[in-house]
């Protein structure tokens, strides 16, 4: 597998037009049951292009964003340059560059599969103060609640080039206990979705870091396929994407 900081080089302007936001509803459960305010220090780790990350600035928290790709990264720094509660940092989930017992929250959208667990879990547990609480999120794309889904899941499979390798479906919930242990976690689940028309599609299956760019031989043909796809399934031009946003939860230190 290619070096998983640098995966979504070529992939960041896909990656901010056509990825899912996260539903407001993470910020309330994290509210009502961790004690999230808006004083609250959070570390957005393995932040990206800041679609996360920006949930929590609205909310007033000063956020860390750590990420370790420059150019998503310096991507996330220019669209939220309006927030002067950002501080953007080059870091990783294993060496996040911040100060022992520094941060109340540590976030993480889309990311944790990408992590060293082993290397994280002693990292977190340095920057988190105590009773600092951790979220792992997941926009969690349904692959069979309609016959687009069902046709898209397998045009991946055909198609991808390490889709079952990197897909984030094979992180199950033991190894996101075994990662919080000896504390527990919670879960919750929000329902989530896009509507796009054929150029959303498009945007939204490039931004994956398994699909063959615009240099590989095969592109042209699984466009095609796409096409057909979105074609077949589309109503007054629009197909939806729905997910589960899954976030995993709790006092981590």
């Amino acid at each position: 597998m290619s070096d998983p900081t640098k995966r979504f080089s070529d992939r960041v302007d896909n990656y901010i037009k056509y990825r899912p936001s996260y539903p407001v509803e993470i910020l309330e459960v994290l509210q009502s049951e961790c004690g999230l305010n808006a004083n609250s220090i959070v570390a957005d780790i393995g932040s990206g292009t800041g679609i996360l990350t920006k949930l929590f600035l609205e909310n007033g928290n000063h956020v860390f964003a750590v990420e370790p790709n420059n150019e998503m990264r310096e991507a996330a720094e220019r669209q939220l340059t309006a927030f002067p509660n950002l501080s953007s940092i080059a870091g990783g989930a294993e060496n996040s560059k911040l100060d022992a017992d520094s941060v109340d929250f540590i976030i993480s959208g889309q990311a944790f599969h990408w992590f060293d667990r082993e290397k994280a879990k002693i990292e977190f547990s340095r920057i988190l103060r105590p009773d600092g609480c951790l979220a792992l999120i997941w926009n969690e794309r349904r692959v069979n609640s309609s016959p687009f889904l069902s046709d898209y899941e397998a045009f991946l499979k055909k198609h991808a080039t390490d889709y079952d390798v990197v897909n984030h479906v094979h992180i199950g919930e033991d190894i996101i206990r075994e990662f919080f242990s000896p504390a527990s976690l919670k879960v919750s689940s929000f329902p989530n979705h896009q509507h796009f028309d054929f150029e959303g599609i498009k945007g939204r299956c490039l931004s994956c870091s398994y699909i063959p760019n615009a240099d590989s031989p095969n592109h042209n043909a699984m466009l095609e396929d796409l096409k057909h796809i979105y074609d077949k399934h589309q109503e007054n031009d629009i197909a939806t994407f729905e997910y589960d946003t899954i976030m995993y939860y709790g006092k981590f230190k």
